[in-house]
């Protein structure tokens, strides 16, 4: 599976990023003139306008869109698939056998869910940046900085009672204030059975051809009401076909493309192996676990699932960073830059040399990248609301500008949804990953470490875990807001141990946290921003910013690709999902959900199902609606091939492909298999 990934990087060296459909793309600078020279088509500002108000965010990790007046909103099943898991029982799994709410009084609500809608972009470069001066050190303008955008933050939230977020672009060349509506009553209205949903499984994942029904309906309420968006995507009744110019909006999770030489070498060489070393651990302790019974089984499933899935992803990108070609190509790219700042005295006197700054941070990190990784709350949802609890009231006291991020005023709505969800927490599975992970810190860090002498005190890691999860009473959400009610001083007298777990963890972690962000993270902001300096000057806006998880615009027509030989083709169908089912038998991960077995007759077997476009996607595009000219929805992305991996550095057209559920697909499968007919006759209504 990896050759033909290394057939693609090998072609990313000849790409010429000018002539490609290249580019995750702000709303406020969309590629316009490219556009409509190359494609004869320029978004209207109403266009981009209704595209942007109709795409949404799901704050745990995804896109989606509204695609009814009632606040129906779809996005993939595994982007739901923790709602699904939340609101299954041992008597009534929901993951295996799918959900459709019987109507819309019976949608039940997903525990801690957020979505979110970009209402507003404002250009505050010039306030973030007159709040740093040349005079300033690196940890100084970091502190300015970071008071300039929480009193940004502040100010819009108390004057909208929106979210609002300020979000660097450019490396920080720009700073730009997102305005989000945001919506934390979420409820489910359709998932099919994951079977069918991730058909063909882990051996399928990343690859096409693909027969996916990767989907998940869910509807947005306010006061108690559905939802009216102030725009959504109507169902397209015109056929989508090959060539066809297709969009996606949706939230990419984040790109390097803009990193230097030092920080993609230590993605490299510490932490794509470090991550990829901790998912293998996770994934073996998850497996036990759901080898003890078919309900630790099911409880395990989503976790086991998404660690999958990431292990293969960055799995993916490592190999790209190890292509020798491909990252010739980088460093050329990085020489070319520096070579044109020297040949500018002014310039080059002005910046003095940033990437030589940023190699030396990186390698500092990289000195502490175990005990920087291993000092924290991870292992267990448990503790990590016991942190929150525990810090709400330090941080709440400070001054605004001066709190963690996660505690500012614009944050804390969200931060209470999390804090406050009613998602069910299994004991065995917590005592299960937390004892694991407090062995892997005493086998990283030894004994004597400090933080392994305060989290164990002596005792042996299952010990520790096994009486902070079944002596705790956070696990009661009641608990939990009568902490929060009682501020600092009841935290103080708390004897909960995992409150008091929290509690010997917070000083080291904080230790940690404030290294980073002094001695690392301020000096690659700092050296970042004149690199990005060089950079505009050059460049300017032709290149899109690096993705991260905020609202972009990226584009492509429907195109098949070659591999192996041969042309694939830019579509499957539902022909061919029976197809691949019966060439295994019928197994797993091939087998058809009983439904499909026994309602195949009443379907269209030649109806679209999934299809590939060029369109420029990472992990985030979960979800996105894909769009034709006229601004209707005509798929809705869940995947990329396995040449796709490699867009978290480079891009090219030439195989990389974008994977969606087609819009046909999907409305056949709700009428003839689900008999779903009045969710298929909201999504007909324009």
């Amino acid at each position: 599976m990896l050759k033909p990934f290394r057939t693609l990087v090998l072609c990313l060296v000849a790409a010429l990023p000018a002539f490609a459909d290249e580019g995750m793309w702000t709303f406020d600078n969309p590629p316009l003139k490219r556009l409509k020279e190359v494609y004869g088509f320029e978004p209207t500002k109403e266009w981009l306008d209704k595209v942007r108000l109709a795409s949404v965010r799901f704050n745990d990790g995804g896109s989606g869109s509204f695609v009814s007046a009632d606040g129906l909103m779809l996005t993939n099943h595994h982007v739901g698939l923790q709602c699904v898991q939340n609101l299954s029982t041992a008597e009534i799994d929901y993951v295996e056998n799918g959900y459709v709410a019987p109507s819309r009084d019976k949608e039940p609500a997903c525990p801690g869910y957020e979505v979110n809608v970009l209402v507003g972009i404002e250009d505050v470069t010039a306030k973030v940046k007159a709040a740093v001066t040349a005079a300033q050190s690196d940890k100084q303008a970091a502190d300015a900085r970071k008071a300039a955008t929480a009193q940004i933050e502040k100010a819009c939230t108390e004057k909208t009672g929106n979210r609002c977020d300020v979000i660097k672009l450019y490396q920080g060349s720009e700073y730009a204030l997102y305005t989000y509506k945001k919506y934390t009553d979420v409820r489910l209205v359709f998932a099919p059975e994951q079977s069918i949903a991730f058909f063909g499984g882990d051996p399928d994942n990343f690859t096409f051809p693909r027969h996916d029904l990767d989907v998940c309906f869910f509807r947005a309420y306010e006061n108690g009401q559905p939802a009216k968006p102030a725009a959504f995507l109507p169902w397209t009744k015109t056929p989508l076909k090959d060539g066809d110019l297709t969009f996606v909006s949706g939230h990419p999770g984040g790109t390097s493309r803009l990193y230097t030489m030092a920080e993609l070498e230590a993605e490299r060489d510490v932490s794509l192996p470090w991550a990829l070393k901790l998912l293998k651990r996770n994934l073996s302790v998850l497996r036990a676990y759901s080898k003890q019974g078919p309900e630790q089984e099911r409880r395990a499933k989503a976790q086991i699932f998404g660690l999958e899935n990431s292990f293969k992803a960055l799995d993916g990108r490592l190999t790209a960073l190890l292509d020798q070609k491909a990252m010739g190509v980088k460093a050329a790219a990085e020489k070319d830059l520096r070579g044109k700042v020297a040949a500018d005295p002014a310039l080059a006197k002005s910046l003095g040399d940033p990437w030589a700054a940023i190699a030396a941070v990186e390698k500092k990190l990289a000195a502490r990248a175990t005990e920087q990784r291993m000092t924290g709350f991870a292992g267990s949802r448990l503790l990590q609301l016991a942190a929150t609890l525990v810090r709400y009231p330090v941080e709440k006291a400070k001054p605004n500008d001066v709190r963690f991020e996660e505690y500012r005023d614009s944050n804390l709505a969200s931060l209470e949804n999390n804090l406050y969800s009613k998602a069910p927490i299994y004991d065995d599975l917590q005592e299960a990953t937390l004892a694991d992970r407090l062995t892997l810190v005493q086998e990283e860090l030894g004994r004597e470490h400090p933080y392994v002498k305060a989290v164990l005190q002596g005792k042996a890691p299952a010990e520790v875990a096994r009486q902070a999860v079944n002596g705790t009473k956070i696990k009661d959400v009641e608990v939990r807001k009568q902490l929060i009610a009682g501020g600092k001083a009841a935290v103080d007298a708390s004897t909960d141990p995992m409150i008091a777990l929290a509690k010997r963890i917070d000083p080291l972690s904080r230790e940690m946290r404030k290294w980073l962000e002094d001695d690392v993270e301020a000096v690659v902001t700092r050296n970042g921003e004149k690199i990005a300096e060089a950079r505009w000057k050059f460049l300017g806006k032709t290149v899109a910013p690096d993705a991260n998880f905020t609202l972009r615009l990226s584009y492509g027509p429907v195109k098949g690709f070659p591999a192996e030989g041969t042309i694939v083709a830019p579509f499957t169908t539902f022909h061919g999902l029976y197809d691949r089912s019966a060439s295994w038998g019928n197994k797993e991960p091939w087998k058809l959900p009983k439904r499909y077995v026994e309602r195949k007759s009443a379907l269209d077997l030649e109806t679209p199902l999934n299809f590939v476009t060029t369109a420029d996607i990472i992990g985030g595009n979960s979800g996105s609606p894909t769009i034709n000219k006229a601004g209707e929805f005509v798929g809705i992305i869940f995947d990329g091939n396995i040449q796709s991996l490699a867009l978290d550095y480079f891009y090219t057209e030439e195989q990389s492909r974008a994977v969606s559920v087609d819009a046909r697909g999907i409305l056949e499968a709700l009428r003839k298999v689900y008999q779903a007919n009045t969710l298929a006759d909201e999504l007909a209504r324009r």
